[in-house]
């Protein structure tokens, strides 16, 4: 998805000028946590796992933190070092189907609830999540090894 909220910055990719879901959750400190700990339970996740890069976590990991910080209203990073988001371009080499996206979004809650957020913080990250997730659905084909993975 690429429609990014819009944030008054007090520069060219500075910080915002007002307060954001990223500094009201705490920076990118639960950003980093966040990401880690969906990573943590995709490992887990045989349907899931084959989609992520088991060579480069680490950069995955740091990809999805700053995504989701530049989105809710941190720093520019991601942007700055990789472009436009361009979120469905990126992810359309991949099976994503309903399945996947529950999958991913079950990871996502379980990961949202290492932060102990406020329930308005959460319902804004989920709306978001859900939105997200439906829009990286790009087939209704089984998972491939479906029989194998249930």
């Amino acid at each position: 998805m690429s429609n990014i909220p819009i944030h008054l910055r007090g520069s060219d990719g500075g910080a915002s000028a007002v307060p954001t879901l990223y500094d009201e959750i705490g920076g990118m400190p639960a950003f980093d946590k966040l990401a880690a700990a969906f990573y943590e339970g995709v490992r887990d996740d045989p349907l899931m796992w084959r989609m992520y890069p088991q060579d480069d976590l680490e950069g995955a990991t740091w990809r999805l933190g700053h995504f989701l910080a530049q989105y809710f209203g941190g720093p520019s990073e991601y942007s700055a070092q990789r472009g436009h988001p361009r979120l469905r371009m990126r992810h359309n080499g991949f099976h994503i189907n309903p399945e996947a996206r529950e999958h991913w979004l079950r990871h996502m809650h379980a990961a949202m609830d290492q932060l102990e957020l406020s329930p308005i913080h959460r319902a804004q990250m989920t709306d978001y999540f859900d939105r997200a997730a439906t829009a990286m659905v790009n087939t209704f084909e089984p998972s491939p090894g479906a029989e194998t993975d249930s």
